[in-house]
């Protein structure tokens, strides 16, 4: 708040992070509003509450960090397998690079992946030349 200013608001899922009634008394103080994602609607910030969960999952809860710089360097290390590696469903079991990467193809309109969900099978994925 010191080097950049107050924010409007802030915004959050009302998680064990906002609990605290002195916190959200105090951001009232100094003028910042609170601005709730409401229970149970997580359509409301769909993409990040995913991400937040595989990141919490798959990461968070399986390291301890000695050092800020220890973090920084497997958190950087997670994030490269999340985006070039790492399948996502919703991509047609893709990497996000890889979906990327075939979305901009001139030549590729349709794609075939491999789907677990059908015994290995492949699945036909259309996408926009």
């Amino acid at each position: 708040f010191v080097s950049e200013g107050l924010p409007r608001h802030i915004r959050s899922d009302n998680g064990s992070e906002f609990v605290a009634r002195a916190l959200k008394d105090w951001l009232c103080a100094v003028g910042v509003e609170t601005s709730y994602i409401a229970p149970g609607s997580p359509w409301e910030n769909g993409y990040n509450e995913s991400f937040n969960g595989k990141l919490r999952d798959e990461f968070l809860r399986c390291e301890s960090f000695y050092s800020l710089r220890e973090a920084a360097v497997l958190i950087e290390s997670w994030r490269r397998h999340y985006n070039d590696v790492r399948p996502h469903s919703a991509l047609g079991y893709l990497s996000p690079s890889a979906y990327a990467r075939a979305l901009s193809h001139p030549l590729c309109a349709t794609l075939l992946v491999s789907d677990p969900r059908r015994g290995g099978g492949t699945t036909s994925v259309a996408i926009g030349i």
